[in-house]
């Protein structure tokens, strides 16, 4: 993916997940089937975007992420949320619970 084409996605989508994650993480992987299940039950109206940030540096930089896992939580085009290595689901979906439900209502 082109970072023109995620941006593009970003302003387009009600809101875009970005998982940025790394082939040698072993947290990445553990993590990454979790938020899936979150986001595929609570939040399936959010586009969910997987990047390898070594495979994509020219995104990983724009977006400044600089450690592997890094979760990037964007509502109607804007930064709502970012969790990097040590993150809970559940804070995370309590977060996104309000503003997720206003912009679908």
């Amino acid at each position: 993916m082109r970072l023109e084409e995620l941006q593009e996605t970003i302003k387009t989508e009600v809101g875009v997940l970005l998982y940025f994650s790394g082939e040698n993480c072993n947290v990445c992987h553990a993590l990454r089937p979790k938020f899936k299940e979150l986001f595929d039950t609570e939040f399936s109206a959010l586009k969910q975007i997987y990047l390898d940030a070594h495979e994509n540096p020219e995104i990983s930089a724009h977006f400044q992420v600089f450690s592997v896992p890094t979760m990037i939580v964007f509502l109607d085009g804007h930064e709502f949320a970012r969790e990097g290595r040590s993150v809970s689901l559940h804070q995370l979906s309590e977060k996104l619970q309000r503003p997720y439900g206003l912009m679908l209502d």
